[in-house]
């Protein structure tokens, strides 16, 4: 690089239709999160929420080996563990943040403590062979304080996720697929777009009707059956009195594709 150059930012963001592709980008830092990435995160988390465009997000790693190494260790050590997280999106500024927009997160490698945790924050996993996920802070004298414990169970059964949480080994991608916590499995080169061809499946359909079926599918383990159809019944009032639920069934009759306004 010469004297002239700036660095690269260490968060890319690339449109794809109507996919956001994020991008960690620190790849001689294994992406591991500092405050500059945290912050950033979470402003593109508020971008692509008041981005009507958006109808899906891809979070992706530089690292050929890596997706994230979780906390960086440098930072923390100079005395910044504060600018790891931010107010908004808690570590990463992702693990807290309010999304009506579905997220995938595109794992080809280690995500590892921090790392796992910002993959469990999304609402879907596509994974090359080589991903590998853990939790290993216990190895450390430390604690997944990012919600990686709450998250493991619900992707995992309880006895497995237990069992990762309790010894801090890493789970393959192989076996995760097998039990359903990653959702397509793919050989390395083809990752991206496999993440990019399961957010475009997403992003086909009415953006509406997408945000209140997973508003309300994301919050199923905290439902009971009274509180589930209160908000089914919410949902449907919004959904059915919308524009698109006029427009979709009139394209399906007209033989065309919808076009969906959002609203």
């Amino acid at each position: 690089m010469s004297e002239g150059d700036t660095e690269a930012p260490e968060v890319l963001l690339e449109m794809r239709g109507h996919v956001a592709l994020i991008t960690l980008n620190r790849p001689a830092q294994r992406n591991a999160i500092n405050g500059a990435i945290a912050s950033a995160i979470e402003g593109l988390v508020r971008q692509t929420e008041a981005d009507d465009a958006v109808r899906a997000v891809v979070l992706a790693s530089s690292h050929d080996k890596v997706f994230c190494a979780g906390a960086d260790l440098a930072e923390i050590s100079r005395g910044n563990a504060a600018a790891l997280s931010t107010e908004a999106g808690g570590f990463g500024g992702l693990v807290r943040a309010k999304r009506i927009k579905p997220w995938i997160a595109a794992v080809g490698g280690a995500a590892f403590a921090g790392g796992c945790e910002l993959v469990l924050a999304c609402d879907m996993i596509v994974a090359s062979e080589a991903a590998r996920f853990a939790l290993p802070e216990v190895k450390r004298g430390l604690f997944a304080a990012a919600a990686g414990p709450l998250r493991l169970q619900r992707v995992l059964p309880r006895n497995i996720a237990l069992e990762l949480v309790a010894t801090g080994d890493p789970i393959g991608a192989d076996r995760a697929y097998q039990l359903g916590m990653v959702n397509r499995l793919v050989p390395q080169d083809a990752l991206i777009d496999a993440a990019l061809d399961l957010a475009a499946a997403i992003a086909v359909n009415a953006p509406l009707a997408v945000r209140e079926s997973l508003a309300i599918a994301r919050d199923v383990p905290d439902l009971d059956e009274i509180a589930y159809w209160e908000r089914s019944k919410a949902a449907e009032a919004l959904v059915f009195s919308s524009d698109d639920a006029r427009e979709g069934p009139l394209a399906f009759l007209e033989k065309r594709e919808p076009n969906w306004m959002g609203r």
